[in-house]
Formats: C-alpha cells, sequence, structure tokens
C-alpha cells in the first residue's frame, strides 16, 4: 500500500507519519517540500503530485485553520479547505484510491446541548465553517471512497495549544479568567492519528467490499468539558505530577465568550456524538482526561 500524505508537520500530521509509516510505504509532505508539491494553494502542482505518487491513498491532514484570519481572507481559506480538497477527490477517484480528510464541528450552528450526529443539519457561523463544509462537500460528490473525520478541540505535546497556555499563565499570574459556556472533548492529535489508521488498515483489508465503510465520521474523545474546568484540571494535574510546577494563580474565574471577543463567531456546542465511528470500527474512544494527562506528562518531562 502507498499512502500519500500531507500537512506532515502539522499537530495530526505529526501524528499521523508515526501511525501511518507500519500501513506501506508513506510519502509524506508538506507546504515546503522539494520533492513534490504538498502546497494546497497550488491547485496544478496537487494534482500532479497525485498523478506521480499514484498512491492507494490520500491522507489530507493539511488545512486553512486560522479561525479569525480566515474571516479576512475568505478566498484563500476556500482555496486550501474546499478547492483543493476537490482536486484531491478528483484525482482519487480516477485512480480508485481513498481520500481521508478532516473536517469540524464548525460546520454545525454550535447551538443547544445534544452532542451532533453526522446527519445533523449544518449550519456554520464562520468563514472557517463554511469552508471546511464546503471541502465535505467537494469530497462527497466527487469521491466515493472517502472517509471524513470530524473533530474538534485538538491539541498535541508538539506546538503551541490550550494546555500549554494555561500552565504558563497559571506560573505567570494571580488571577485567571477563563470562558465557561464553550462545551467540547479535548481531542489529541495522537488519537486521531491512531484511529485514522485503524480505519484505513480496515478499509483497505475488506477491499471493494470497504467502499460500503466510506463517509463522514466524528471522532473526538468520549467525554464532554467546557475550557473553564479544562484549565482547571490542567492546573491540578502539572501541580500533582511535578513538585518544581508552581502554580501562582490562586484565583479562576468563569466568564462568558462575550467577553473575549474575536472575528469569528465560535460555537457554544462543539460536541460529536461518535456512536456511528465506534460502532463501524470497533473502537471504543478514551475519556478525554487520560490524553490530556499523558500530555502534560509529556511537556512537563522536557527540560
Amino acid at each position: 500500500m502507498k499512502i500519500l500524505l500531507l500537512g506532515k508537520n502539522g499537530q495530526v500530521g505529526w501524528e499521523l507519519q508515526r501511525s501511518l509509516a507500519p500501513l506501506g510505504e508513506l510519502v509524506a509532505l508538506d507546504r515546503h517540500s522539494n520533492t513534490h508539491c504538498g502546497d494546497l494553494s497550488n491547485l496544478t502542482g496537487l494534482a500532479q503530485t497525485v498523478r506521480s505518487v499514484q498512491p492507494d491513498v490520500i491522507v489530507n491532514a493539511a488545512a486553512h485553520t486560522a479561525v479569525d484570519k480566515a474571516e479576512s481572507e475568505p478566498e484563500l481559506a476556500r482555496a486550501l479547505n474546499a478547492l483543493a480538497p476537490e482536486i484531491l477527490a478528483q484525482e482519487a477517484s480516477k485512480l480508485g484510491a481513498w481520500l481521508v480528510h478532516y473536517s469540524t464541528d464548525y460546520v454545525f450552528g454550535g447551538g443547544g446541548e445534544q452532542p451532533w450526529l453526522e446527519d445533523d443539519t449544518t449550519m456554520p457561523m464562520n468563514i472557517y465553517g463554511q469552508t471546511k463544509l464546503l471541502g465535505e462537500h467537494m469530497i462527497d460528490w466527487t469521491c466515493k471512497r472517502n472517509l471524513i473525520f470530524r473533530t474538534s478541540w485538538v491539541y498535541a505535546a508538539r506546538g503551541s495549544n490550550f494546555a500549554k497556555t494555561m500552565l504558563r499563565l497559571g506560573q505567570e499570574r494571580d488571577r485567571l479568567t477563563v470562558i465557561n459556556d464553550q462545551f467540547g472533548a479535548p481531542t489529541g492529535a495522537e488519537l486521531i492519528a491512531d484511529v485514522t489508521a485503524h480505519a484505513i488498515r480496515q478499509v483497505m483489508q475488506l477491499g471493494p467490499a470497504g467502499d460500503a465503510l466510506a463517509g463522514i465520521y466524528h471522532l473526538v474523545a468520549s467525554g464532554e468539558t467546557n475550557w473553564f474546568n479544562y484549565a482547571k484540571h490542567v492546573l491540578e494535574q502539572a501541580q500533582q505530577a511535578s513538585e518544581a510546577i508552581k502554580i501562582k494563580a490562586s484565583e479562576m474565574l468563569p466568564v462568558p465568550s462575550d467577553a473575549f471577543p474575536t472575528a469569528a463567531r465560535r460555537p457554544l456546542n462543539s460536541r460529536l456524538d461518535t456512536r456511528k465511528l465506534q460502532a463501524t470500527f470497533e473502537l471504543t474512544l478514551p475519556p478525554w482526561q487520560a490524553g490530556v494527562n499523558r500530555m502534560l506528562a509529556e511537556i512537563i518531562s522536557k527540560p
């Protein structure tokens, strides 16, 4: 099996290099790669890359993910999040290859309290969500062999993330204010990568029968929290994990989302129902705390 991975140096892409390597020959690219074009803004180069590599599976972990910035550069967001996936879908369809793509809870309206199902009505509230939804449609219309994983609140030990920011601020400030009206499940890039590899292995082993498993799946860790309780968990776990961690913040105040105005509106409900994914691929998704604790242990242990 030959796998073409795009976005190899992103949070999910970095973990995918590890999880996909045992499945076969892996060609991993980012937008700066020299051997082949991995730049999603270069649609012609992207198509040429797929034709040259001739993969059995394309995994697209690249995207325009700067949610606020997308409001001021909608055409670039559309190119990266919709037009590039369409090109990948066209080329995958010609080859009979599978296309794996990542989307987001931002395709929904963000209201209510129930976890979103895959076939719930979509109603994105910002440019990022609109372009990601368009990308889903482009793939669905163009390539029947597709796996689209919607996820949310993604983090990794590598790079910046909410937990790292809270850990730093907790050691610098006496008082923290954190949003408490947005709900979701922090989901590790490691978990996303491992589930992706498991799903690819399963559909490829089934051959043509694997086509029945194509479609959209929700992929997040189990359980739910809000940003305020997430921050509390991070600080408590960090302090327990290392005596060297001195949390200065003695007060944490919960505040509504409008206390921190942003260019793009954020959904209050980022809960995703994962029962379809777990049943189809015979998986049990771990609680969000398990992945966060492991990530904290990793970053705290580094000098």
